[in-house]
């Protein structure tokens, strides 16, 4: 485990390296259920990670496929494997998000905060969903933080189910072949193009994805505080 001994120049580069040579699809599994539904699953960069398993997607392949040179392939049987797989990740997530919300709904209003869980997220993504209807579970896939809540607002609400697996659904399909088809794509035009990689600055393309997902809701959540404080005054 001496990646937790790196400094921290380059950890989230090496970091990420570790991770798709250390059983990197199964962890990508795990953090896209975890971030579409669970509530520990909040501060997971699943944008930046998805776009950065697009990017590493032929080392993915050659590990759980066992391919020699995944680089060789075309696009094809193999990548919609693994982009598949992330999807059902995806879906299934929003799914026990659902059911946990449906479940004990008005007993998380009530919870004690914890590290773990901030009842203003929840509150956040409450009015999200009031303000864009059915269409918040296909929305929220594309912003942090809400697309943890949004499941678990619409149990909570009691979302009719055909329609919220409806957009749960279209909403993971977007939102993942979007983000790895995304990162796929662009390493194999700047290789061929340029015979340059992506994968050696992939720190900075995961900052930047971050931060460009990341800000529109802390403004949100900075500013719209203020507005509400000054309409209220």
């Amino acid at each position: 485990m001496d990646i937790f001994l790196l400094d921290g120049a380059g950890f989230i580069q090496r970091f990420i390296e570790w991770i798709i040579h250390h059983g990197g699809f199964f962890f990508l599994l795990l953090v896209i259920f975890a971030e579409t539904g669970l509530l520990i699953g909040f501060f997971f960069p699943g944008d930046s990670l998805l776009f950065a398993a697009g990017i590493f997607m032929n080392e993915l392949i050659e590990k759980l496929f066992g391919v020699a040179d995944a680089s060789d392939l075309p696009f094809g049987l193999y990548h919609l494997i693994i982009i598949i797989a992330v999807m059902i990740a995806s879906v299934l997530g929003n799914i026990v998000g659902y059911w946990f919300g449906y479940k004990a709904g008005p007993l998380l209003y009530e919870r004690r905060e914890t590290w773990l869980f901030k009842r203003k997220h929840l509150l956040k993504a409450k009015n999200f969903y009031h303000k864009y209807g059915k269409a918040t579970i296909f929305l929220a896939k594309f912003l942090p933080i809400i697309r943890t809540f949004a499941p678990i607002v619409a149990g909570v609400v009691k979302m009719e189910k055909p329609i919220f697996i409806f957009y749960n659904i279209v909403g993971s399909i977007c939102w993942v072949s979007s983000m790895m088809l995304g990162g796929f794509f662009l390493q194999t035009w700047v290789e061929k193009k340029f015979d340059f990689s992506l994968k050696d600055h992939i720190e900075a393309i995961t900052i930047g994805i971050i931060l460009v997902t990341t800000l529109p809701v802390l403004y949100k959540l900075i500013f719209g505080r203020h507005e509400e404080e000054s309409s209220k005054a």
